[in-house]
């Protein structure tokens, strides 16, 4: 079995020195490499990884800022890249999250890679890697990581986020393509940026957002104005393509009413 790899790292240097090493490994298969979150965005669109190598600390845009832009259910496995100190990185252990020091050791590498290989079958969850930015957050690196996840309430023509700490942020209901959970957090998605908030998938479905917000999945709720089509999969389940060409799964308990919704 080889892993459709994307290597991403701002500097090109790092990015070259990791292929050399990983040619050495004949389950990888490198599929591009980027040196920022939205040219990985672009390659993730157009051909799904198994694997991403994904620097933390990048120029504008985090490598949490790239987590927050992936579908829980089809999130590839992420080995984090980072030149954090040791003591910084229990984060990503006790949720076993791996992680490569700067400079990477070939030694850690191929460690690194085994466990990819054994946990295929359990990958680790998105929300497992926004909790990991919210405790590098809270501890060492609060001006280098985006700030934890806001608060949030619902009005009405707007979703409005607040953390206390931040200028809040006013989102108007018609900017929102779709939300998605990640454990604890929601991840709003807009045409030009991705919001994370602190709260659950059932409370928000439960405080009522327009009507035009239909749930797609147990972790996905999309704006209807901005799907394009349903291509059909296998029993009664769906892509939904929206006109920016991402493409959300529809599972069979949700795809009746999205249908009906659509024709209606």
């Amino acid at each position: 079995m080889q892993l459709k790899t994307l290597l991403v790292d701002d500097e090109l240097s790092a990015i070259e020195g990791l292929a050399i090493r990983l040619d050495a490994f004949a389950e990888i298969d490198i599929i591009g490499h980027a040196t920022s979150v939205d040219e990985a965005i672009d390659i993730i669109n157009r051909e799904p990884p198994d694997l991403i190598f994904l620097d933390i600390e990048m120029p504008g845009k985090t490598g949490f800022d790239l987590i927050k832009q992936l579908q829980p259910e089809r999130c590839p496995a992420i080995i984090f890249i980072t030149a954090f100190h040791q003591h910084a990185v229990k984060a990503f252990e006790v949720r076993a999250i791996d992680y490569l020091l700067k400079p990477v050791k070939t030694e850690r590498l191929s460690e690194a890679l085994a466990r990819v290989m054994e946990n295929q079958k359990n990958p680790v969850q998105k929300h497992q890697m926004m909790e990991v930015r919210d405790e590098l957050v809270q501890t060492e690196f609060p001006n280098k990581l985006a700030k934890a996840a806001p608060q949030y309430r619902l009005e009405q023509e707007k979703l409005v986020i607040q953390d206390g700490k931040n200028p809040v942020q006013l989102v108007p209901y018609n900017h929102i393509i779709w939300i998605d959970a990640a454990g604890d957090y929601m991840c709003v998605h807009t045409r030009d940026e991705t919001y994370v908030m602190r709260a659950r998938m059932k409370s928000l479905v439960k405080e009522r957002l327009p009507d035009d917000f239909v749930r797609i999945h147990k972790s996905t709720i999309v704006n209807l104005n901005h799907i394009r089509q349903l291509e059909p999969l296998r029993n009664s389940e769906y892509f939904a393509i929206l006109n920016n060409g991402k493409s959300l799964k529809v599972s069979r308990t949700y795809s009746r009413n999205l249908k009906a919704r659509l024709m209606g």
